[in-house]
């Protein structure tokens, strides 16, 4: 009778124990979360910088969800690193990084190319960009292309650059984002407003902030589509809302669209509406 009760109590327990894991990943996700991780799931925010006031909260679940989650383990890092200990941070990207988090071999990048925390290695850095775009990283990607030929390397191919952005642009925001600006300025390939519209909605639906000011750029100006002015102040308030500065100045511009100047050119003040 009591090994049945123990059974009754551990069948129980698990359940629990798993529940408060969960719990700690939310928690972790909700302060921590990086917007343009690939392993973040659709319903998680991220955020764009680890809040000072959020830094012990994101330590402390973060570092109880890592065990069990590489995203928790590179968030963990953000937070390390946004409590100004790099030695911390770049010791749990290298643990994500060998678990095969792409999100934390951009950030070990970085950290390379930048020599924060860590001995400069352009070298070192170009091996960690490749391979976080070769699992379709567009952040990979993109620090991949803005490396270029630094340490006497082959220049940066901006036309696969396209090819990797374009194969990660199937489920990931970010790299939609990331495509659609190449393909706007005609970076890599021919330029195409329509299909760079097309990727910044589909970005823009996720509520990615960079592509919600840019669809509300193409829309006031009518690139790749109709022009909508009030679709555009809806698309730059989505943006502003989650903290894009384009968008807020663009939005002060449409509410302040004409500007009076003296005789030499200075900007004596706007007209509002």
């Amino acid at each position: 009778m009591r090994t049945c009760l123990l059974a009754i109590v551990l069948v129980l327990a698990a359940p629990l124990a798993a529940r408060a894991q969960s719990a700690d990943l939310v928690l972790c996700d909700r302060v921590a979360a990086d917007p343009s991780d690939p392993d973040k799931p659709a319903d998680v925010r991220g955020v764009a910088e680890v809040a000072a006031s959020d830094v012990a909260t994101a330590i402390r679940f973060c570092k109880q969800a890592a065990p069990s989650s590489r995203r928790a383990m590179f968030a963990l890092g953000r937070a390390y690193a946004a409590n100004r200990q790099m030695a911390e941070a770049i010791a749990v990207w290298r643990r994500a990084a060998d678990k095969g988090s792409s999100a934390a071999m951009v950030e070990l990048g970085v950290a390379y190319g930048t020599g924060s925390g860590i001995a400069k290695d352009e070298a070192q850095a170009r091996k960690l960009f490749e391979k976080a775009a070769q699992s379709g990283n567009p952040r990979g990607v993109s620090n991949l292309a803005a490396l270029g030929g630094a340490g006497g390397a082959a220049p940066a191919d901006p036309a696969q650059a396209r090819a990797l952005l374009g194969k990660a642009a199937e489920t990931n925001a970010e790299a939609q984002y990331q495509l659609g600006l190449m393909l706007s300025e005609g970076t890599g390939g021919a330029k195409d407003d329509v299909a760079a519209r097309g990727l910044f909605e589909k970005a823009a639906a996720q509520n990615h902030p960079g592509a919600l000011e840019r669809m509300g750029a193409f829309a006031e100006g009518g690139r790749g589509g109709a022009r909508d002015k009030d679709a555009a102040k809806a698309y730059y308030e989505r943006a502003t809302a989650l903290g894009d500065e384009d968008a807020k100045k663009a939005l002060e511009r449409l509410r302040c669209p004409y500007a009076i100047k003296d005789k030499q050119g200075k900007l004596v003040t706007t007209l509002c509406f």
